[in-house]
Order: structure tokens, then sequence, then C-alpha cells
């Protein structure tokens, strides 16, 4: 028996057909764009860098088939598929403004986001720290849970607050997340590394600005993730000389995470300049 609700508000029949698909089963605002799917593609790598973690280097350490300490290929692949998360990140955002993104996609971003970036480099840490000589499991793990929950509280606030264009609010999750792991892979002693990531948390939760990657700075931003992936390829191939390249990269990973923020300061700066001059030039009879 059909019951139909006195309370009920009538929709026309003509708006039901408009919100819904050529089938009639989905609302338009609820289909996936080519936005979306490459935000499912950056969740899909996060994924993957988890499980290459754990199947390449935790695993085998558990096993007693470990090198005593972070296995190469596998290490590399999980840091390459946050790179390429990372560049998927990138492109969503592009796609969205240009074409359309759908209903879902700021959450579906910062859900896939949690995972690339947060979930893949704190899991990333633990397992450094299980298999590390040097480390400590239990403090490797708080530190873990540390980047972890400064990835979720940095996401909730970039949906709740409204920011001036071109800037964000503390280091962005991809670039926290690729930094966090350049210092594990630096190979420092315990200590340092653990005072870099969790220095590194704070910076994503803090209000230091960072510029957003348009234009020219997108453009660099690939050119240095293609770079990133072939130093860790060379690594991972213990190529002549791989190894000291790939420090060189996560030592000037950390020096661009340091000194990018300083030019959204001179940005700032320069404009707040300009405007006491515009103001002075306007008080002039």
């Amino acid at each position: 028996m059909t019951v139909i609700d006195p309370k009920a508000e009538w929709v026309p029949e003509a708006e039901l057909e408009d919100d819904t698909d050529e089938m009639g089963d989905m609302p338009l605002s609820m289909r996936l764009s080519i936005a979306d799917a490459l935000t499912l593609g950056n969740a899909t790598c996060g994924f993957l860098a988890v499980y290459f973690t754990t199947t390449g280097v935790l695993i085998p350490h558990l096993t007693g088939n470990g090198d005593g300490g972070m296995a190469r290929h596998s290490a590399a692949t999980a840091v390459m598929l946050m790179l390429l998360a990372s560049v998927f990140d990138l492109f969503d955002g592009l796609v969205a403004r240009k074409l359309r993104s759908s209903a879902m996609g700021a959450e579906l971003d910062n859900l896939s986001d949690l995972i690339s970036f947060g979930l893949a480099p704190a899991y990333f840490v633990l397992v450094w720290g299980m298999v590390a000589n040097d480390a400590h499991q239990g403090v490797s793990a708080l530190t873990g849970i540390v980047v972890l929950l400064a990835v979720v509280l940095r996401l909730a606030r970039f949906s709740c607050l409204t920011l001036p264009n071109g800037v964000f609010q503390g280091m962005p999750s991809p670039f926290g997340a690729l930094t966090v792991v350049s210092i594990v892979l630096l190979e420092l002693p315990f200590v340092p590394t653990l005072l870099a990531i969790v220095g590194v948390a704070w910076l994503m939760v803090s209000r230091v600005e960072y510029p957003k990657p348009r234009g020219l700075l997108a453009v660099a931003m690939l050119g240095w993730i293609a770079l990133s992936m072939g130093l860790l390829t060379a690594w991972a191939f213990d190529a002549p000389g791989g190894e000291l390249l790939l420090q060189s990269g996560c030592a000037l990973q950390l020096v661009l995470g340091a000194v990018i923020p300083l030019f959204a300061t001179a940005r700032r700066v320069n404009a707040f300049r300009d405007h006491r001059r515009e103001a002075r030039a306007a008080a002039q009879p």
C-alpha cells in the first residue's frame, strides 16, 4: 500500500526530470565529472602508497627478510605514488575551474587528500620507526599521529575559512606530505628527524601563508615533481651517485618549504606599501 505524507512538499515533475540524467536514476549534481575522476586517482595513489609501504618495507622486516632499513624499491615506489597523487590534486583543481565539478567535488577532494597526504605519509613515518635501526617505534607512532592530525585539522580549516585569493594558510598538505617523507629519506639521526617532522606538522596548521600553485608556479611544481621522480628512480636502482642525488633533492625540498612562504609574504608587504602610497597620494591636495 502506498502512503502519501500530507506534509510532503509537492515538486513539479518537470523539475524532477531536470535534476536527473537521461535514465532518470541519478541527479545531475551527483554525477562524477572529469575533475572528480582525477580526485579519485589521487585517493587510489594514496592507498597504493600504503600498500607498497606495507608489502615492500614492513612485511619483509617482520618476517626477517628485510635489510634493516627502508627497502629502496618499495619506499621509492610509495613516495612516487604520493608525488603522482599531488599531480592529480593539482590537475583536478585546474580542470574543475576550466570545466565543472560536481556537488561532491569539494568533499571528494578533502577525503582523497586525507588518504594520500595524511594517512600515507603518517604510515610511512610509522613504518620507518619500526624498521630503522636507531628509531623508537612508540615515539615514531606518536609522530605519525601528529602528522595525520595536522592534515585532518588543516583540511577541516580549509573547508571553513575564506582566504584571500591566491594563498593558502599553512603549508599545503601535498607539499607537507612530500616534505615529511623527504625528512625520513634524508636518514638523519632519530631525534632531529622527529623534530623536523613535528615542525612540518606545525607549519601545516600554522597561519604562515603559502602561494597557490598557479601559472608559472604550477609549471615549476610539475617540473620539481618530475625531477623528484627521476631522483627516486636513480636511488631505487642504485645508480652511480643516486643516493647523493636523492639526499640533495630531499634537502632542497626542506629548503623550499622554508623559502616559499617568503614569496607570499613579500607580495603581501608590496601590496601593503602600494596601498599606503596610493592613500598618501589621494590625501595630498
